[in-house]
C-alpha cells in the first residue's frame, strides 16, 4: 500500500514552508549539556508542543526533575508526549526524537551562524538540522499535510520527544518505565520508529537495527604534591604522565584489536548470513577514505571494515586530562593526569560484564610497573547494545516505504554509536524498534557546518509518512 497521493503532493508543494518550520526550530538554541541555554532548551520544548497540539495531537508536558551542571541546580527539560488517534483496530506507533543539540559558535569554524539555517546548494545548513530538529519536523510535516487535506492517519501515533539526549538522556528510562504501565501513555503500542542517525553513505537510504553500547572510562595517576620542574626532578621521582602512558600503550593495537583479556573472546564469529548482509551493502573503503578525510582503513576488505563499525566491539583512546597541550615549550611534570578511553560494546558485552575486566587488568599492568605512584580506574558511563530482528514487519513496512519513495532497496546497518533510550524502549515495551534515518553520512551531526540535504527532509518526509501506510497495510496481511 502506497502513501496517499495527495499526501505526497502535499508535501512537494509545500516544501518552502517546511523549510521555514525548520528555520524556526534550529534559532531555539537547544543546547541541553551548557547551563547558560537550559531555559532556551525548556523553550525548545514548550515551542514543539505547541507546534504538536496546533496539529491535533493531545499532549502533555512532563517533568522529569533536576539536575546539578556547571554548579546550577537546573530543572530538566521536560519530556513532550503526544497522542492521536486511538482506533482498536489500527496498530499504534511510538515516534521518539530528540530536540536539544549540540553546542555550536561560528568561531568553531562554522562557515555560517550555526542558529540561522541556511539553504546552499540544496543544502540545508544549522545546528540539529540533521541531529535530530529536521527529522522531527518530519513528522510535523506528515502531520500538516494530513490535517490540511482531512486525510486519516493509517495508524494511531504516540509521540516521546525529549531535550537531554545529547548529554546522557537524564531521567527518561525510568520516565520511560512508569508510562508504559496499564493506562499510561505507551500502554498499548506495538512498535517504535526512531530517526535520529544516518545512511552508511551518501547514496543509499539504509534501515538500522544494531547499536554498539559504551563503557567510558578514565585511568587517574597521582603522585607529586604538586607540578614538578623536569629539570629538578626529571630522572629523580615516578612520573605520573610515564606511567600513564605505559598502561594506555597496552589498552589496544594498533590494528584496533583490544589487548584486555576477556573482551574480544566474549563476541562470537558472524554467520554467513550476516556476512552476506555486509556484502551487499552499498559501501567501499573509497567510503572510508571520504568519511574520515584520509586513506587511513585498516583493511583494504570492505566487510572486514564494515564489521569493525558494526559488530565488533572498538576501544578508543580520547585524552589526557592535566597534561600540558597549551602552545609553546613547557617542561612541567604534571602531578596528576587522566587518560580517558571508551569501548564500544556489542551483544553479548555490557558494562557490567566489562568493567570488571577492563579494571582487574589495568590494575595487574600497573602492579608490574612497581611504580610510587597512585593510579585507579573510574567508569563514569555506560550503556548496552542493541539488536533487533529485520524480519519483523516493523522493517519489512520501512522497507517498502524506502523503495516507494527512493526507489531503491535500503542497506540493513549496524551502527557504531549508541542511543541508550533504543535498548531502553526495547525491554520496557517488549515491541521492535527500528532506526528510520533521514540523513546522509556526511551531514557532520555534532561537528561544524552541520547540515541536512533538502532533498533528503522533502523525500525523508516521504518516506516516514509511507511507512505508517505500510505498518497499516501489512496489519491487513496479517
Amino acid at each position: 500500500m502506497t502513501a496517499h497521493p495527495d499526501f505526497l503532493k502535499y508535501v512537494d508543494k509545500h516544501a518552502d514552508k517546511f523549510v521555514q518550520r525548520l528555520a524556526d526550530a534550529v534559532q531555539i538554541k537547544s543546547i541541553s549539556g551548557d547551563a547558560a541555554y537550559r531555559e532556551e532548551t525548556i523553550a525548545m520544548g514548550h515551542w514543539l508542543e505547541k507546534q504538536l497540539k496546533g496539529l491535533g495531537v493531545t499532549t502533555a508536558l512532563k517533568d522529569l526533575g533536576q539536575q546539578t551542571l556547571q554548579g546550577q541546580r537546573l530543572d530538566l527539560p521536560p519530556a513532550i508526549l503526544g497522542k492521536l488517534g486511538d482506533d482498536p483496530k489500527k496498530r499504534t506507533v511510538l515516534i521518539y526524537g530528540h530536540y536539544d543539540v549540540q553546542p555550536a559558535l561560528q568561531s568553531d569554524g562554522w562557515a555560517t551562524d550555526p542558529f540561522t539555517l541556511v539553504e546552499k546548494d540544496e543544502k540545508l545548513y544549522g545546528r540539529g538540522s540533521t541531529d535530530d530538529k529536521g527529522p522531527i519536523m518530519g513528522w510535523l510535516n506528515v502531520l500538516e499535510a494530513h490535517q490540511a487535506q482531512r486525510l486519516e492517519l493509517p495508524v494511531n501515533l504516540r509521540f516521546c520527544f525529549e531535550g537531554m539526549e545529547e548529554t546522557g538522556s537524564e531521567g527518561l528510562e525510568a520516565f520511560i518505565e512508569k508510562e508504559a504501565a496499564a493506562g499510561e501513555w505507551f500502554n498499548g503500542v506495538d512498535c517504535v520508529c526512531i530517526s535520529d542517525n544516518y545512511w552508511l553513505n551518501t547514496r543509499t537510504p539504509a534501515l538500522t537495527y544494531g547499536l554498539r553500547g559504551i563503557a567510558y572510562f578514565a585511568i587517574n595517576v597521582s603522585g607529586p604534591g604538586q607540578d614538578l620542574h623536569s629539570g629538578l626532578f626529571g630522572r629523580m621521582v615516578h612520573e605520573p604522565m610515564t606511567d600513564l602512558i605505559k598502561l594506555m600503550s597496552k589498552l589496544v593495537d594498533h590494528d584496533g584489536q583490544i589487548l584486555i583479556p576477556g573482551i574480544e573472546s566474549m563476541v562470537a564469529p558472524p554467520t554467513e548470513s550476516e556476512i552476506e548482509l555486509y556484502t551487499k551493502m552499498d559501501y567501499s573503503i573509497a567510503d572510508v577514505a571520504e568519511a574520515a578525510g584520509a586513506s587511513i582503513a585498516l583493511s583494504d576488505h570492505k566487510e572486514t571494515v564494515i564489521m569493525g563499525r558494526m559488530r565488533y566491539p572498538s576501544l578508543s583512546l580520547h585524552g589526557i586530562q592535566g597534561a600540558f597541550s597549551e602552545p609553546g615549550g613547557k617542561t612541567v611534570i604534571p602531578s596528576k593526569v587522566a587518560g580517558k578511553f571508551s569501548i564500544r560494546l556489542v551483544p553479548p558485552q555490557t558494562p557490567e560484564n566489562v568493567v570488571p575486566l577492563v579494571t582487574a587488568y589495568i590494575e595487574s599492568e600497573f602492579a608490574k610497573m612497581n611504580s610510587k605512584n597512585k593510579m585507579n580506574v573510574e567508569h563514569s558511563h555506560g550503556g548496552k547494545p542493541w539488536v533487533a530482528d529485520i524480519n519483523h514487519w516493523n522493517f519489512e513496512a520501512a522497507r517498502r516505504a524506502i523503495e516507494a519513495v527512493w526507489n531503491k532497496s535500503p542497506d540493513y546497518t549496524r551502527e557504531g554509536g549508541s542511543i541508550p533510550v533504543t535498548l531502553t524502549f526495547a525491554e520496557t515495551l517488549g515491541v521492535n524498534v527500528l532506526l528510520l534515518p533521514m540523513g546522509r553520512s556526511d551531514d557532520g551531526a555534532h561537528s561544524t557546518n552541520e547540515k541536512l540535504d533538502l532533498s533528503n527532509f522533502i523525500e525523508g518526509t516521504k518516506v516516514l509518512g509511507t511507512y505508517l501506510y505500510e505498518v497499516a497495510q501489512l496489519a491487513r496481511e496479517g
